[in-house]
């Protein structure tokens, strides 16, 4: 009886320890919730401040990635607005003070007149869930409005909202327990995609035609706002190692297009990023920058802000 009762002791102490190393080692038990919406897909909910692997992750009510800021600008304010997918976000593998909108304003802080740099973003974001967050929301005021997209964003489906609550990357509610999460993160990972969800992937039709089409529409709301419109457009880390493919270049070429018939103004972060020795060094994954690529990108931003 008393090895039995020994036994349960040291299992619930091991859960009790690797309740406390997951959580406060990795920030399990506490992610960042999304909540759904008919026309943006979904959301990362608004007022949450997490810690996850170490990097804090600040939202506010506007479901930003940033701080809270007033709705008017104050005598002198420099305000720009960033709106993109996970790389202008940063994600889990980005601390707050090293996503890129973070890295352009403490620069721009350098000014010394107040500033505030807005960032709307979220996983899988495309050009139409950022369209309908701008028709949402407006542009809050900014004079320059940051549109960033990578190469995959011209193919992005239509947004939908099936996913929160289903996909153990868009969680709606908090896990009674870090361990509890990792369950359903593994559960959820080996479910197969409802007939609905894969309805949305198997989007038929120009997906590129519908991106930019969303870009020309979210470039005309800025103007209409008095403000100045920059896209920026980051590679996948093949492109840089060796180049894009056919049906990238295709896109590639219907963009240029588009920004010639629009007067778009544009920074290309394929030709700079090529010029790199080791362009990994940029790249957290595949697609996604880390703070050596954040850097690349917001010093072009504020290189194209000087102009």
């Amino acid at each position: 009886m008393k090895v039995f009762l020994m036994t349960i002791a040291l299992s619930l102490l091991a859960l009790a320890l690797a309740e406390w190393v997951l959580r406060l080692r990795f920030g399990f038990g506490n992610p960042l919730l999304y909540v759904g919406d008919p026309d943006i897909g979904y959301l990362i909910a608004p007022n949450q401040s997490v810690v996850r692997n170490g990097n804090a992750i600040r939202i506010n009510p506007f479901s930003m990635r940033s701080e809270p800021f007033e709705s008017q600008k104050s005598p002198g304010e420099i305000r720009l607005f960033f709106i993109g997918d996970s790389v202008v976000n940063g994600g889990w593998w980005t601390p707050q003070e090293y996503i890129i909108s973070e890295q352009v304003k403490r620069e721009l802080q350098k000014t010394g007149n107040p500033v505030s740099v807005l960032n709307a973003s979220a996983n899988s974001w495309s050009p139409r869930s950022e369209l309908a967050y701008v028709q949402r929301f407006g542009t809050f005021d900014a004079s320059t409005v940051v549109l960033v997209i990578n190469t995959d964003d011209l193919f992005a489906t239509a947004p939908t909202s099936l996913v929160v609550g289903h996909h153990p990357n868009y969680p709606d509610r908090k896990p009674v327990a870090a361990i509890v999460e990792i369950v359903n993160r593994e559960w959820l990972s080996r479910q197969p995609t409802s007939p609905a969800l894969q309805a949305v992937y198997d989007e038929t039709g120009d997906r590129v035609g519908k991106a930019l089409d969303a870009i020309a529409k979210i470039h005309a709301i800025v103007q209409a706002n008095q403000a100045t419109f920059l896209l920026v457009m980051t590679p996948l880390l093949r492109e840089v190692e060796t180049a894009p493919r056919d049906y990238e270049i295709t896109a590639r070429k219907r963009l240029g297009e588009l920004l010639l018939s629009n007067q778009i103004q544009f920074v290309d972060m394929l030709p700079i990023f090529k010029i790199n020795g080791n362009p990994k060094s940029l790249y957290h994954d595949h697609i996604h920058l880390n703070q050596r690529g954040n850097q690349q990108v917001s010093d072009r931003v504020l290189q194209w802000l000087s102009q």
